[in-house]
């Protein structure tokens, strides 16, 4: 069995608990801050490392606060990035959760998301069977450098492509060279509904779903979350949805989109059924949202893993 290559960002996510999301020129008072290791791309991997899956997390790690923590947090962890040498300062991630634990995001994008299409000489191709891909870093300058690299040496690999909480902003070209590579999408509903509509128009997603819009152009299955639904699946001929796994509490939701679609990945690896592995990264998902942060211990992660 080969390893999972996580392209993306590791980041730190400084969390703000407060009343109520601002309004111009309001003043509000963060009731708690703490920072945490975060990042979608780190997020999905902690899940498949947590997992005991063999992964490769491909992050830039600059300089700065930010970069420090990233860099010291990890190797806590004993996990290394090959380019932990990135020039200049790490961005942030601020995580605003309110009372009912919803989580609002403003990203400063820094070293972490800018990468050196040499850097990807790096990796020993040879060794990786499944790649994670994230929009967050298609729609950056660089994002032409990792479809570049999936284009050029990634032929019989399974990728993985979540186009993120910010599928319109990612270059329509890059999108669609993507797609002619077949990945397995990973999506919730209203970014899988934008998606289709990019595609096909609104009028064509009106009489035909989302999902079969997005699997017919990728020849490949998609997955959609649907919150208190569960999670759809199309592959083929093949559909249907798993249950949301029941859940205690909600903390806040950071991190859950990302834990789940890591989930997913670490059980397909290690050969289950995809409703296996769906209802696996639901349980997965519902312990993540009954944590602080995206970044739970790994006896947690697995223990929710086993039911």
């Amino acid at each position: 069995m080969g390893k999972i290559l996580v392209i993306g960002v590791a980041c730190a996510d400084v969390v703000l608990r407060i009343d109520h999301l601002p309004h111009t020129a309001e003043d509000v008072i963060a009731h708690e801050q703490r920072m945490t290791l975060g990042g979608c791309a780190f997020n999905a991997f902690w899940v498949m490392h947590a997992l005991g899956e063999p992964a490769v997390l491909f992050s830039p790690i600059g300089t700065g606060p930010y970069g420090h923590f990233v860099r010291t947090s990890l190797a806590k962890e004993g996990i290394t990035s090959p380019i932990a040498d990135a020039e200049g300062e790490n961005g942030c991630c601020f995580c605003f959760v309110e009372p009912g634990g919803e989580r609002t995001f403003i990203a400063h994008h820094g070293a972490d998301y800018r990468y050196r299409r040499e850097w990807f000489d790096r990796i020993d191709i040879d060794e990786i069977d499944y790649v994670y891909v994230c929009g967050l870093e298609i729609e950056e300058p660089s994002g032409p450098y990792i479809v570049d690299f999936l284009e050029r040496r990634c032929a019989g690999k399974t990728i993985f492509f979540t186009p993120g909480p910010r599928p319109a902003k990612v270059p329509a070209d890059l999108l669609d060279r993507i797609y002619d590579l077949h990945p397995i999408l990973h999506l919730n509903s209203s970014e899988a509904q934008l998606c289709a509509d990019r595609i096909a128009g609104e009028e064509m997603t009106v009489s035909r779903g989302a999902s079969s819009i997005l699997a017919d152009r990728t020849g490949n299955t998609v997955f959609v979350t649907l919150g208190n639904k569960g999670c759809s699946y199309e592959a083929g001929d093949a559909c249907g949805t798993v249950p949301k796994a029941p859940e205690k509490r909600i903390v806040d939701t950071i991190g859950a989109g990302d834990a789940h679609i890591g989930a997913v990945m670490a059980c397909l690896h290690r050969g289950d059924g995809i409703e296996d592995a769906i209802a696996c990264a639901n349980r997965v998902c519902a312990m993540v949202v009954a944590t602080e942060g995206a970044h739970p211990e790994a006896e947690a992660v697995r223990a929710a893993a086993r039911g």
